[in-house]
């Protein structure tokens, strides 16, 4: 995965996620002021326009890297970081599925097993991405060892050769 393609699946992941849970939480946490309105917060529209707007960007971002990444390491069996990354492509599907679903079904009681559906497949999909990331941060950090490791090393590699010239 490039950095490009990291940047994208994280920035649209979080987005997605932040405006996600901000919106479940103004829609079943808030009273409305006014007993008549329709919404419990003024930016409740505009969040769940922004959850709408950004999650493509995120079924995208994942696509991008559906053949690179995570193909690539399903078919190798790569074990550093595959069960998380496993439960996170494992949800997907549910999460994207149920959120079309939401904005097309009408009944009332399939309606709240779609809104249950993606709230708890979303948020199972940001704790394995979580799990992903810290996986590979703590990897990444145990290979070039901590930043006092690496200044102390630094410290101790002989002078360049050509500033002595």
């Amino acid at each position: 995965m490039n950095p490009f393609q990291r940047r994208l699946v994280w920035s649209s992941s979080l987005l997605t996620g932040l405006t996600g849970l901000v919106y479940f939480w103004m829609e079943h946490f808030l009273q409305p002021v006014d007993p008549w309105a329709v919404i419990n917060h003024p930016l409740q529209p505009w969040i769940l326009k922004a959850h709408i707007l950004v999650a493509p960007v995120m079924v995208f971002a994942i696509g991008l890297i559906a053949a690179d990444h995570i193909w690539r390491h399903f078919r190798k069996r790569v074990r550093a970081g595959r069960r998380s990354g496993l439960v996170a492509r494992a949800v997907l599907a549910p999460v994207v599925l149920s959120g079309y679903l939401i904005q097309a079904v009408t009944h009332q009681g399939w309606l709240a097993v779609m809104v249950w559906t993606h709230v708890g497949t979303g948020v199972l999909y940001l704790v394995a991405l979580a799990a992903h990331h810290r996986f590979f941060r703590t990897k990444a950090t145990r290979e070039r060892g901590t930043p006092a490791q690496r200044s102390q090393l630094a410290s101790q590699a002989p002078p360049n050769a050509s500033a002595s010239m």
